[in-house]
């Protein structure tokens, strides 16, 4: 008697043949609606801005789904890697861009911030935690943004990156140090 394995549980709580469902064009829309936000948050903290961010994500959805959906792995960590290298060769045209730019004289300062205010949002409490954020090293930022936002396992977050598992989470662990040294609690009355 053979034992069925349990079902993996994933971040997409997608069904098993969710995502192979390659030919139904509703498939891939329900699916982008259900994750997309989600994705967003993600490529959010490697782009400067949310168009980016949604041009990032739209770029590397349709890789995604044109060319590496029928790869072996884990579906949730391949989009995510698939996200995290279109934001580096936007950031990579963008710094080329920006070289240009100054070399003949037109460098321009946008003043983006990393968050998107919401309504009843402190303003001076998302800057300091923008500031905070952009201070730590970019290997423990990253893994910080896809454990919080993204909600990988560090399992997830290793594969992603390329990285041992002990690795991300010991990046983790030193990433929430320095920011609990540098950002005081907030107490709500």
């Amino acid at each position: 008697m053979f034992r069925q394995n349990p079902p993996r549980v994933t971040l997409f709580r997608k069904q098993p043949d969710f995502m192979e469902a390659a030919h139904d064009p509703s498939t891939w829309k329900n699916w982008f609606e259900a994750h997309g936000p989600r994705l967003l948050l993600c490529a959010r903290q490697w782009t400067r801005s949310l168009a980016d961010a949604e041009d990032v994500v739209q770029e590397a959805f349709v890789r995604y789904w044109r060319h590496q959906r029928t790869l072996p792995g884990d579906h949730q960590a391949l989009l995510v890697t698939s996200i995290r290298r279109a934001a580096i060769d936007l950031a990579r045209r963008e710094s080329r861009r920006a070289a240009r730019e100054e070399k003949s004289g037109m460098g321009i300062d946008d003043g983006t911030t990393l968050f998107e205010p919401t309504p009843g949002d402190d303003a001076g409490r998302r800057h300091e935690i923008e500031a905070a954020l952009s201070r730590l090293p970019a290997e423990q930022r990253e893994v910080l943004v896809l454990k919080i936002w993204n909600e990988l396992t560090f399992e997830q977050i290793a594969e992603t990156l390329g990285i041992p598992l002990n690795t991300a989470a010991s990046r983790y662990r030193y990433a929430l140090a320095a920011l609990r040294k540098e950002l005081k609690p907030v107490c709500h009355e």
